[in-house]
Protein backbone atom coordinates (compact mmCIF):
# COMPACT_ATOMS: atom_id res chain seq x y z
CA UNK A 1 0.00 0.00 0.00
CA UNK A 2 1.56 3.32 -1.09
CA UNK A 3 1.68 6.43 1.58
CA UNK A 4 2.40 9.39 -0.92
CA UNK A 5 -0.63 10.67 0.40
CA UNK A 6 0.83 11.65 3.82
CA UNK A 7 2.47 14.48 2.53
CA UNK A 8 -0.29 16.61 0.90
CA UNK A 9 -2.29 15.59 3.85
CA UNK A 10 0.60 16.98 6.42
CA UNK A 11 0.30 20.00 4.13
CA UNK A 12 -3.53 20.16 4.20
CA UNK A 13 -3.29 19.95 7.81
CA UNK A 14 -1.16 22.58 8.34
CA UNK A 15 -3.32 25.02 6.55
CA UNK A 16 -6.78 23.70 8.45
CA UNK A 17 -4.92 24.63 11.91
CA UNK A 18 -4.16 27.87 10.40
CA UNK A 19 -7.30 28.65 8.87
CA UNK A 20 -8.56 27.88 12.80
CA UNK A 21 -6.79 30.53 13.91
CA UNK A 22 -3.98 28.44 15.72
CA UNK A 23 -0.35 30.21 16.06
CA UNK A 24 1.65 30.10 13.21
CA UNK A 25 4.96 27.99 14.70
CA UNK A 26 2.62 25.72 16.57
CA UNK A 27 0.56 24.81 14.06
CA UNK A 28 3.80 23.63 11.69
CA UNK A 29 5.63 22.03 14.77
CA UNK A 30 2.38 19.96 15.99
CA UNK A 31 1.30 18.96 12.61
CA UNK A 32 4.78 18.02 12.18
CA UNK A 33 5.22 16.09 15.10
CA UNK A 34 1.92 13.93 14.57
CA UNK A 35 2.75 12.88 11.13
CA UNK A 36 6.47 12.30 12.10
CA UNK A 37 4.63 9.77 14.50
CA UNK A 38 2.27 8.30 12.01
CA UNK A 39 5.22 7.76 9.73
CA UNK A 40 6.86 5.88 12.24
CA UNK A 41 4.24 3.68 13.35
CA UNK A 42 3.63 3.11 9.70
CA UNK A 43 7.58 2.22 9.41
CA UNK A 44 7.47 5.27 6.10
CA UNK A 45 9.35 7.42 8.26
CA UNK A 46 13.26 6.90 9.82
CA UNK A 47 13.27 9.05 12.73
CA UNK A 48 16.98 9.48 12.45
CA UNK A 49 15.58 12.73 10.31
CA UNK A 50 14.78 14.35 13.59
CA UNK A 51 18.37 14.21 14.63
CA UNK A 52 19.49 16.88 12.00
CA UNK A 53 16.54 19.39 13.62
CA UNK A 54 19.12 20.58 16.43
CA UNK A 55 21.50 21.51 14.05
CA UNK A 56 18.88 23.37 11.42
CA UNK A 57 17.77 25.42 14.32
CA UNK A 58 21.12 26.39 15.39
CA UNK A 59 21.89 27.07 11.59
CA UNK A 60 18.94 29.56 11.88
CA UNK A 61 20.24 31.12 15.30
CA UNK A 62 23.19 31.68 13.73
CA UNK A 63 21.84 32.93 10.03
CA UNK A 64 23.69 36.95 9.85
CA UNK A 65 21.11 37.92 7.63
CA UNK A 66 17.95 37.16 9.59
CA UNK A 67 19.18 39.51 11.73
CA UNK A 68 18.11 42.53 9.54
CA UNK A 69 14.49 41.71 10.68
CA UNK A 70 14.73 43.53 14.06
CA UNK A 71 16.36 45.81 13.06
CA UNK A 72 13.76 47.19 10.12
CA UNK A 73 11.21 46.73 13.03
CA UNK A 74 12.82 48.94 15.62
CA UNK A 75 13.45 51.34 12.64
CA UNK A 76 9.76 51.43 11.71
CA UNK A 77 8.44 51.52 15.47
CA UNK A 78 10.84 54.14 16.31
CA UNK A 79 9.36 56.73 13.51
CA UNK A 80 5.99 55.59 14.43
CA UNK A 81 6.12 56.19 18.02
CA UNK A 82 7.98 59.33 17.97
CA UNK A 83 5.87 60.78 15.81
CA UNK A 84 8.15 61.38 13.28
CA UNK A 85 6.07 59.35 10.83
CA UNK A 86 2.95 62.13 12.03
CA UNK A 87 4.79 65.02 11.60
CA UNK A 88 6.18 63.53 7.72
CA UNK A 89 2.59 63.09 6.80
CA UNK A 90 1.00 66.32 7.80
CA UNK A 91 3.35 68.27 5.95
CA UNK A 92 3.02 66.40 2.97
CA UNK A 93 -0.72 66.89 2.88
CA UNK A 94 -0.03 70.71 3.39
CA UNK A 95 1.60 70.53 0.35
CA UNK A 96 -0.37 68.72 -1.71
CA UNK A 97 -3.87 70.06 -0.50
CA UNK A 98 -4.01 72.37 -3.50
CA UNK A 99 -4.61 69.20 -5.59
CA UNK A 100 -7.75 67.49 -6.03
CA UNK A 101 -7.25 63.84 -4.35
CA UNK A 102 -4.05 65.80 -2.98
CA UNK A 103 -4.13 64.32 0.57
CA UNK A 104 -4.40 60.57 -0.85
CA UNK A 105 -1.44 61.54 -3.04
CA UNK A 106 -0.06 62.75 0.08
CA UNK A 107 -0.91 59.45 1.72
CA UNK A 108 0.93 57.46 -1.02
CA UNK A 109 4.02 59.29 -1.04
CA UNK A 110 4.58 59.20 2.43
CA UNK A 111 3.50 55.33 2.44
CA UNK A 112 6.46 55.07 -0.19
CA UNK A 113 8.91 56.88 2.29
CA UNK A 114 7.95 55.12 5.36
CA UNK A 115 8.60 51.87 3.07
CA UNK A 116 11.73 52.72 2.05
CA UNK A 117 12.82 54.24 5.55
CA UNK A 118 11.24 50.84 7.45
CA UNK A 119 9.79 48.38 5.42
CA UNK A 120 7.09 47.41 8.32
CA UNK A 121 3.03 47.36 7.33
CA UNK A 122 1.85 47.50 10.78
CA UNK A 123 3.36 50.98 11.41
CA UNK A 124 2.78 52.26 7.86
CA UNK A 125 -1.04 51.69 7.94
CA UNK A 126 -2.13 52.55 11.67
CA UNK A 127 0.04 56.06 11.89
CA UNK A 128 -1.84 57.03 8.25
CA UNK A 129 -5.28 55.35 10.28
CA UNK A 130 -4.98 57.54 12.80
CA UNK A 131 -3.49 61.01 11.34
CA UNK A 132 -4.88 61.07 7.79
CA UNK A 133 -8.32 59.38 7.41
CA UNK A 134 -9.99 61.79 10.00
CA UNK A 135 -8.53 64.56 8.27
CA UNK A 136 -9.66 63.10 4.96
CA UNK A 137 -13.42 62.17 5.91
CA UNK A 138 -13.56 65.74 7.75
CA UNK A 139 -13.34 67.73 4.07
CA UNK A 140 -15.26 65.08 2.02
CA UNK A 141 -13.33 62.44 1.20
CA UNK A 142 -15.02 59.20 -0.15
CA UNK A 143 -14.87 56.55 2.55
CA UNK A 144 -13.65 53.75 0.40
CA UNK A 145 -11.30 55.98 -1.50
CA UNK A 146 -10.22 57.41 1.80
CA UNK A 147 -9.67 53.68 3.50
CA UNK A 148 -8.53 52.10 0.08
CA UNK A 149 -5.32 54.47 0.03
CA UNK A 150 -4.45 53.84 3.36
CA UNK A 151 -4.38 50.07 3.58
CA UNK A 152 -2.89 50.47 0.02
CA UNK A 153 0.13 52.40 0.60
CA UNK A 154 1.14 50.99 3.75
CA UNK A 155 1.55 47.56 1.83
CA UNK A 156 4.22 49.56 0.18
CA UNK A 157 6.44 48.37 2.45
CA UNK A 158 6.04 44.98 1.26
CA UNK A 159 7.64 45.49 -2.51
CA UNK A 160 9.91 48.32 -1.68
CA UNK A 161 12.91 47.78 0.01
CA UNK A 162 14.67 47.19 2.84
CA UNK A 163 11.30 45.02 2.85
CA UNK A 164 10.60 42.32 5.69
CA UNK A 165 9.33 39.84 2.92
CA UNK A 166 12.47 40.27 0.88
CA UNK A 167 14.40 39.30 4.08
CA UNK A 168 12.33 36.16 4.41
CA UNK A 169 12.22 35.18 0.56
CA UNK A 170 16.41 36.35 0.60
CA UNK A 171 16.81 33.45 3.17
CA UNK A 172 13.89 30.75 1.67
CA UNK A 173 15.59 30.73 -1.60
CA UNK A 174 19.23 31.12 -0.82
CA UNK A 175 20.15 34.55 -2.43
CA UNK A 176 21.48 37.59 -1.92
CA UNK A 177 19.22 39.89 0.23
CA UNK A 178 20.68 43.06 -1.00
CA UNK A 179 20.22 41.72 -4.48
CA UNK A 180 16.58 41.82 -4.01
CA UNK A 181 16.51 45.13 -2.71
CA UNK A 182 18.16 46.42 -5.70
CA UNK A 183 15.72 44.64 -8.05
CA UNK A 184 12.81 45.11 -6.01
CA UNK A 185 13.72 49.11 -6.39
CA UNK A 186 11.73 49.40 -10.08
CA UNK A 187 8.73 47.50 -8.92
CA UNK A 188 8.70 49.05 -5.72
CA UNK A 189 8.26 52.64 -7.61
CA UNK A 190 5.75 51.16 -10.55
CA UNK A 191 3.90 50.25 -7.42
CA UNK A 192 3.86 53.06 -5.68
CA UNK A 193 3.18 55.47 -9.22
CA UNK A 194 0.01 53.12 -9.63
CA UNK A 195 -1.31 53.75 -6.89
CA UNK A 196 -0.18 57.07 -7.30
CA UNK A 197 -1.90 57.78 -10.63
CA UNK A 198 -4.69 55.82 -9.83
CA UNK A 199 -5.91 59.02 -7.12
CA UNK A 200 -4.88 61.51 -9.46
CA UNK A 201 -7.70 59.56 -12.23
CA UNK A 202 -9.99 59.22 -10.11
CA UNK A 203 -10.34 62.68 -8.88
CA UNK A 204 -10.27 64.26 -12.30
CA UNK A 205 -13.21 62.14 -13.05
CA UNK A 206 -14.97 62.49 -9.50
CA UNK A 207 -14.12 65.91 -8.12
CA UNK A 208 -16.73 64.85 -5.26
CA UNK A 209 -14.94 61.91 -4.18
CA UNK A 210 -11.36 63.31 -3.34
CA UNK A 211 -11.95 67.62 -3.17
CA UNK A 212 -8.61 69.52 -2.30
CA UNK A 213 -8.57 71.38 1.16
CA UNK A 214 -10.04 74.99 1.35
CA UNK A 215 -8.09 77.48 0.91
CA UNK A 216 -8.97 78.56 5.31
CA UNK A 217 -6.81 75.02 6.04
CA UNK A 218 -3.75 75.49 3.35
CA UNK A 219 -3.60 79.08 4.98
CA UNK A 220 0.62 78.46 6.14
CA UNK A 221 3.14 81.31 4.97
CA UNK A 222 5.88 80.19 2.82
CA UNK A 223 8.70 80.71 5.58
CA UNK A 224 7.54 78.30 7.64
CA UNK A 225 5.96 75.86 5.28
CA UNK A 226 9.97 75.64 3.93
CA UNK A 227 10.85 75.31 7.53
CA UNK A 228 8.51 72.64 7.72
CA UNK A 229 10.41 70.91 4.60
CA UNK A 230 13.51 71.09 6.15
CA UNK A 231 12.92 69.79 9.83
CA UNK A 232 10.27 67.34 8.90
CA UNK A 233 10.94 65.90 4.96
CA UNK A 234 14.94 65.99 4.59
CA UNK A 235 15.63 63.90 7.64
CA UNK A 236 13.81 60.90 6.38
CA UNK A 237 15.10 60.97 3.61
CA UNK A 238 18.99 61.18 4.62
CA UNK A 239 17.51 58.48 6.55
CA UNK A 240 16.66 56.62 3.44
CA UNK A 241 20.06 57.03 1.82
CA UNK A 242 21.86 55.79 4.40
CA UNK A 243 19.67 52.81 4.48
CA UNK A 244 19.29 52.09 0.69
CA UNK A 245 22.23 53.95 -0.19
CA UNK A 246 24.81 52.14 2.00
CA UNK A 247 23.20 48.51 0.34
CA UNK A 248 23.21 49.77 -3.19
CA UNK A 249 26.40 51.08 -3.53
CA UNK A 250 28.07 47.91 -1.67
CA UNK A 251 29.10 49.52 1.36
CA UNK A 252 27.36 47.57 3.66
CA UNK A 253 25.30 44.66 4.09
CA UNK A 254 21.48 44.94 4.29
CA UNK A 255 22.03 44.03 8.03
CA UNK A 256 24.55 46.33 8.87
CA UNK A 257 22.31 49.00 6.74
CA UNK A 258 19.66 48.26 9.03
CA UNK A 259 21.85 48.69 12.27
CA UNK A 260 22.82 51.78 10.70
CA UNK A 261 18.57 52.77 10.15
CA UNK A 262 18.23 51.85 13.35
CA UNK A 263 20.96 54.67 15.05
CA UNK A 264 19.71 57.00 12.79
CA UNK A 265 15.73 56.94 13.93
CA UNK A 266 17.14 57.14 17.60
CA UNK A 267 19.37 60.03 16.63
CA UNK A 268 16.19 61.87 14.54
CA UNK A 269 14.06 61.21 17.52
CA UNK A 270 16.45 62.25 19.68
CA UNK A 271 16.85 65.95 17.82
CA UNK A 272 13.11 66.24 17.67
CA UNK A 273 12.52 65.88 21.45
CA UNK A 274 11.13 62.65 21.52
CA UNK A 275 13.01 60.00 22.97
CA UNK A 276 11.84 58.91 26.05
CA UNK A 277 12.20 55.96 28.32
CA UNK A 278 8.78 55.03 27.98
CA UNK A 279 9.25 55.60 23.98
CA UNK A 280 12.12 53.30 24.21
CA UNK A 281 10.63 50.83 25.98
CA UNK A 282 8.03 50.86 23.52
CA UNK A 283 10.12 50.14 20.67
CA UNK A 284 11.89 47.38 22.30
CA UNK A 285 8.74 45.52 23.52
CA UNK A 286 7.19 45.74 19.81
CA UNK A 287 10.98 44.84 18.29
CA UNK A 288 10.88 41.95 20.20
CA UNK A 289 7.12 40.30 20.13
CA UNK A 290 7.69 40.76 16.64
CA UNK A 291 11.59 39.01 16.15
CA UNK A 292 10.87 36.10 18.42
CA UNK A 293 7.10 36.04 16.39
CA UNK A 294 9.47 34.82 12.64
CA UNK A 295 12.10 33.14 14.93
CA UNK A 296 9.47 30.95 16.33
CA UNK A 297 7.82 30.45 12.83
CA UNK A 298 11.30 29.70 11.43
CA UNK A 299 11.48 26.54 14.01
CA UNK A 300 8.38 25.08 13.87
CA UNK A 301 8.60 25.73 9.56
CA UNK A 302 11.79 23.66 9.95
CA UNK A 303 9.82 20.86 12.09
CA UNK A 304 7.55 20.72 9.77
CA UNK A 305 10.11 20.83 6.28
CA UNK A 306 12.13 18.28 8.04
CA UNK A 307 8.78 15.74 8.59
CA UNK A 308 7.59 16.90 5.43
CA UNK A 309 11.01 15.90 3.56
CA UNK A 310 11.00 12.55 5.23
CA UNK A 311 7.38 11.18 4.21
CA UNK A 312 8.54 11.96 0.82
CA UNK A 313 6.53 14.99 0.00
CA UNK A 314 9.19 17.12 -1.20
CA UNK A 315 9.28 14.68 -4.37
CA UNK A 316 5.73 13.83 -4.59
CA UNK A 317 5.49 17.78 -5.05
CA UNK A 318 8.33 18.38 -6.72
CA UNK A 319 7.47 15.99 -9.75
CA UNK A 320 3.45 16.93 -9.94
CA UNK A 321 4.87 20.97 -10.91
CA UNK A 322 7.65 20.05 -12.60
CA UNK A 323 4.80 17.79 -14.91
CA UNK A 324 2.37 20.79 -15.34
CA UNK A 325 1.17 21.43 -18.49
CA UNK A 326 2.57 24.05 -20.34
CA UNK A 327 6.08 24.03 -18.38
CA UNK A 328 7.34 26.86 -17.25
CA UNK A 329 4.40 29.07 -17.96
CA UNK A 330 2.34 26.11 -16.58
CA UNK A 331 4.23 26.55 -13.42
CA UNK A 332 4.50 29.92 -13.01
CA UNK A 333 0.65 30.10 -13.57
CA UNK A 334 -0.27 27.94 -10.70
CA UNK A 335 2.76 29.44 -8.54
CA UNK A 336 1.14 32.76 -8.76
CA UNK A 337 -2.16 31.64 -8.47
CA UNK A 338 -2.08 29.43 -5.23
CA UNK A 339 -0.03 32.29 -3.28
CA UNK A 340 -2.89 34.70 -4.43
CA UNK A 341 -5.42 32.80 -3.45
CA UNK A 342 -3.84 31.58 0.00
CA UNK A 343 -3.29 35.71 0.73
CA UNK A 344 -7.30 35.56 1.22
CA UNK A 345 -6.98 33.01 4.08
CA UNK A 346 -2.95 33.44 5.65
CA UNK A 347 -0.31 35.35 6.66
CA UNK A 348 2.69 36.20 4.27
CA UNK A 349 5.02 34.55 6.64
CA UNK A 350 3.06 31.61 6.45
CA UNK A 351 2.98 31.24 2.83
CA UNK A 352 6.58 31.96 2.52
CA UNK A 353 7.25 29.35 5.57
CA UNK A 354 5.36 26.47 3.90
CA UNK A 355 5.13 27.50 0.29
CA UNK A 356 7.75 28.56 -1.10
CA UNK A 357 10.40 25.70 -0.03
CA UNK A 358 8.50 23.32 -2.10
CA UNK A 359 7.79 25.94 -5.66
CA UNK A 360 11.87 26.76 -4.84
CA UNK A 361 13.20 23.80 -6.10
CA UNK A 362 11.11 23.54 -9.19
CA UNK A 363 11.31 26.86 -10.30
CA UNK A 364 15.45 26.12 -9.82
CA UNK A 365 14.93 22.94 -11.82
CA UNK A 366 13.15 24.81 -14.55
CA UNK A 367 15.51 26.92 -14.92
CA UNK A 368 14.35 30.33 -13.72
CA UNK A 369 16.13 33.35 -12.62
CA UNK A 370 15.47 33.32 -9.22
CA UNK A 371 16.50 36.78 -8.08
CA UNK A 372 13.50 37.64 -10.67
CA UNK A 373 11.55 34.60 -8.82
CA UNK A 374 12.14 36.25 -5.40
CA UNK A 375 10.74 40.19 -6.71
CA UNK A 376 7.40 38.51 -8.04
CA UNK A 377 6.78 36.58 -5.28
CA UNK A 378 7.11 39.49 -3.20
CA UNK A 379 5.13 41.62 -5.70
CA UNK A 380 2.06 38.44 -5.30
CA UNK A 381 2.97 38.28 -1.38
CA UNK A 382 2.16 42.12 -1.04
CA UNK A 383 -1.64 41.36 -2.00
CA UNK A 384 -1.95 39.10 1.07
CA UNK A 385 -1.95 42.48 3.04
CA UNK A 386 -4.97 43.65 1.18
CA UNK A 387 -7.29 40.80 0.47
CA UNK A 388 -10.52 40.42 2.44
CA UNK A 389 -11.08 38.83 4.57
CA UNK A 390 -7.82 38.35 6.53
CA UNK A 391 -5.67 40.68 5.25
CA UNK A 392 -3.78 42.23 7.94
CA UNK A 393 -3.95 45.88 6.74
CA UNK A 394 -7.57 45.60 7.05
CA UNK A 395 -7.36 44.65 10.00
CA UNK A 396 -4.76 47.26 11.21
CA UNK A 397 -7.15 50.03 10.04
CA UNK A 398 -10.25 48.65 11.41
CA UNK A 399 -8.39 49.06 14.92
CA UNK A 400 -7.65 52.69 14.44
CA UNK A 401 -10.55 53.83 12.21
CA UNK A 402 -13.58 56.33 13.27
CA UNK A 403 -16.65 54.78 14.31
CA UNK A 404 -18.63 55.99 10.79
CA UNK A 405 -16.25 53.77 8.56
CA UNK A 406 -17.61 50.11 8.46
CA UNK A 407 -15.64 46.94 7.93
CA UNK A 408 -17.20 46.87 4.49
CA UNK A 409 -15.82 50.71 3.28
CA UNK A 410 -12.49 49.11 4.58
CA UNK A 411 -13.18 46.02 2.19
CA UNK A 412 -14.44 47.95 -0.64
CA UNK A 413 -11.98 50.55 -0.93
CA UNK A 414 -9.05 47.77 -1.23
CA UNK A 415 -10.63 45.96 -4.45
CA UNK A 416 -9.32 48.79 -6.54
CA UNK A 417 -5.95 48.47 -5.18
CA UNK A 418 -5.72 44.76 -5.08
CA UNK A 419 -6.34 44.61 -9.25
CA UNK A 420 -3.64 47.42 -9.51
CA UNK A 421 -0.90 45.30 -7.47
CA UNK A 422 -2.12 42.33 -9.76
CA UNK A 423 -1.70 44.27 -13.27
CA UNK A 424 2.12 45.74 -11.36
CA UNK A 425 2.31 41.71 -11.10
CA UNK A 426 1.69 41.05 -14.53
CA UNK A 427 4.07 43.54 -15.97
CA UNK A 428 7.09 42.48 -13.86
CA UNK A 429 6.20 38.83 -15.19
CA UNK A 430 6.37 39.40 -18.77
CA UNK A 431 8.95 42.02 -18.37
CA UNK A 432 12.03 40.39 -16.41
CA UNK A 433 14.62 43.07 -17.04
CA UNK A 434 12.24 45.82 -14.60
CA UNK A 435 13.62 43.53 -11.87
CA UNK A 436 17.14 42.07 -13.42
CA UNK A 437 18.57 45.46 -14.78
CA UNK A 438 19.90 47.09 -11.55
CA UNK A 439 21.44 44.48 -10.12
CA UNK A 440 23.14 43.67 -13.94
CA UNK A 441 24.76 47.10 -13.20
CA UNK A 442 26.55 45.60 -10.33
Amino acid sequence: MGYDWLGPAMFAGALLLLSLGYPVAFSLGGVAILFGLVGVALDIFNPLFLTALPQRIFNIMANYTLLAIPYFVFLGAMLEKTGLAENLLETMGILFGRLRGGLALAVVLVGALLAASTGVVAATVVAMGLISLPVMLRYGYNKQLATGVIVASGTLGQIIPPSLVLVVLGDQLGISVGDLFIGAFIPGLLMAGAFALHVLIVAFLRPDVAPALPESVRNISKGELARRVVSVMIPPLLLIFLVLGSIFFGVATPTEAGAVGSLGAIILAALNGKLTGSALAEVSDSTLRISSMVIFILFGSTAFSLVFRGLNGDRFMFDLLTNLPGGTVGFLLVNMLVIFVLGFFIDFFEIAFIIIPIFAPVARALGLDMLWYGVILGANLQTSFLTPPFGFALFFLRGVAPPEITTEDIYRGAIPFIVLQVLVLVVLILFPPLVTFLPSLG
